[in-house]
Formats: C-alpha cells, sequence, structure tokens
C-alpha cells in the first residue's frame, strides 16, 4: 500500500521539476501583456521622439553635417560599463585595495573599523564606482558639445508636481508584483546586498544611504544621459537601446528580475522622456529598492533590534 506521506515529497518534486522548466518562458506572457499596455500609455510621447528626430536628422543631412552624440556618448557608455565591470566589484576591493587599507589601518588604531565593517567598505567602494562612472560623462561632456545644457539631459525639475501621478500610478502597478516576488526563495536569500544590514539599525541605513546613491547616478546614466544624447538621432529608438545594457547589467541577480528589468527599463525611459525628468523614475527605483530590502529581512525575521552594532 502506498502511504499518502510519501506523495507529497513527490507531488512536490513533480511542481519543481515542471517549475524548472517553466520559469525561463513566463516572461513571455508577461511581456505579451504589459509591453502593449506601455504602447497605449506612451505611443504619444515615442511618436513624437521619432518626429523630433527626423526633423533634426533632415537638417543634418541638409546641411551636410553629422550628429557625433551617438558615438561619443555610446563609446563613453561602453567603457564605463566594461571599467565598472572589471575594476568595480567587491573582488577588486579584496584583492588589490584593501591589503593596502588594512596595512594604514593597524598602524592607526583600527580607525576605519575594518573588522566590524569589512563588507560595508567593500560596498562602499562598489557605490563610489558605480556613482563616478555614471555621472562621469555629464564631467566631460561639455567638452564635445559646448552648446548642450545638461538640463536636458532629464535634470529638469520643472513640471515634477504635474507628473507626480505617473509616480503614483507605477507603484500601483509594481508593488503588488514586488510583494508576491519577495516570497521566492531565490529573492529572499538575495537582499540585501549587505548582508550584515540586520546587525542593526545603523548598518541598515547607511547601506540604504549608498544604495539610494548609486541608484539616483545609474537614472542619470541610463534614463538622463543616454537618452538625452540618443533621443535626437535614435527617437524612440534610444529607449529601446538603452535596455539592453540595462538588463545586462542585472544578471547575477535572480532571472525574474533580470527579465523585469526590460520592462522597467522601458517604462522609466518613457517616463522620463514624458516628463524630461529622471526624479519620477529614481522614486519609484529607490520605493520598490528599499522596500524589497524590507520585505527580504521582515520574512527571514531579520529587521534590526537596536540602532548601533
Amino acid at each position: 500500500m502506498i502511504n499518502p506521506l510519501d506523495t507529497v515529497p513527490a507531488a512536490q518534486s513533480g511542481f519543481s521539476a515542471f517549475m524548472d522548466v517553466a520559469k525561463p518562458f513566463l516572461p513571455i506572457p508577461a511581456f505579451a501583456v504589459v509591453f502593449p499596455l506601455l504602447w497605449l500609455f506612451f505611443r504619444k510621447t515615442w511618436r513624437e521622439l521619432d518626429e523630433d528626430a527626423h526633423r533634426f536628422r533632415g537638417e543634418i543631412l541638409a546641411s551636410g553635417g553629422m550628429d557625433y552624440r551617438p558615438i561619443v556618448a555610446l563609446v563613453l557608455c561602453a567603457l564605463i560599463l566594461t571599467m565598472q565591470e572589471y575594476y568595480g566589484t567587491r573582488l577588486w576591493w579584496d584583492g588589490h585595495i584593501k591589503p593596502h587599507l588594512f596595512e594604514w589601518n593597524q598602524a592607526h588604531n583600527d580607525r576605519l573599523r575594518l573588522a566590524r565593517y569589512d563588507e560595508l567598505w567593500g560596498f562602499g567602494w562598489w557605490a563610489f564606482t558605480r556613482v563616478f562612472g555614471y555621472i562621469f560623462p555629464f564631467m566631460v561632456w561639455r567638452l564635445f558639445f559646448r552648446r548642450d545644457s545638461l538640463l536636458d539631459f532629464g535634470l529638469r525639475t520643472r513640471g515634477f508636481f504635474a507628473h507626480a501621478w505617473i509616480y503614483g500610478l507605477f507603484l500601483a502597478v509594481v508593488l503588488p508584483a514586488m510583494f508576491i516576488v519577495s516570497r521566492e526563495p531565490d529573492f529572499g536569500g538575495y537582499y540585501p546586498f549587505y548582508k550584515h544590514a540586520s546587525r542593526s539599525w545603523f548598518d541598515f541605513l547607511l547601506w540604504e544611504a549608498m544604495y539610494f546613491a548609486q541608484f539616483f547616478a545609474l537614472e542619470m546614466f541610463f534614463r538622463g544621459f543616454w537618452l538625452g544624447a540618443l533621443r535626437r538621432s535614435f527617437g524612440s529608438g534610444a529607449i529601446f537601446a538603452m535596455i539592453v545594457p540595462y538588463c545586462m547589467i542585472h544578471y547575477g541577480k535572480p532571472y525574474l528580475e533580470a527579465c523585469g528589468a526590460i520592462i522597467a527599463g522601458t517604462a522609466l525611459g518613457s517616463l522620463s522622456m514624458r516628463t524630461k525628468s529622471i526624479y519620477q523614475g529614481f522614486l519609484v527605483h529607490i520605493t520598490v529598492a528599499a522596500l524589497m530590502d524590507w520585505l527580504a529581512l521582515s520574512h527571514r525575521h531579520g529587521l534590526p533590534l537596536q540602532f548601533w552594532p
């Protein structure tokens, strides 16, 4: 006789095997639903971008000139992302910077508290290289194109409150999905990046401050600089060119999150072009990121219990 209890693991095993096969294809129906909705919401914005690009390219061709912005911008972006991948990691920190810092710290009575905050210092390097790399194009752009205003790269604040309702709409769509995926084992085990965030509120808040800073720089880079530099030549295509590297920087994260970056990149890029501002996208990003860290810690009962470690 078959023990009914023996069928439970078998059923679970069968379901797990099914999910292993089905999971790679789950984004396809999601894309089939979401992208038509994005088209409905942003089609006017995409059309306006294409019309502006058509006029601009016509003027450039008629004058016998060439728009060098895509060349400069894309080479800069490729170089920055490559340098971050090879020199902006905690592995590089541990192998090339930390040993020298450790010697200095020993000679100065553990002034940097490296033993206690070792992982946080490593993430500090990661955040610094992200922030500096993402804002570097803004620092050199005027050397190539003196007539361009950097404020036109998504940094204007005018009209922020007029478009605040879009921020609320995005959160209304994203938050329910986030509450669902936050219960997945790979999400719960992956967030927060800083594993000592549960040690104290000081650890948690300092980590979130670094996390938010790199998110603001990331929005400046992908939704500000990238789109601002390419929109006049690429039109709406600038948005879809941007989502390729934006998706790729999510490699190594949970699979569904990397796929979700394609949708998020399209939505946030279109939002930036519609509002001519990166700030709504930044608020969406940090709200989701902070809540994901909070939920991941909460689900495993790891929220801090004291302020200082």
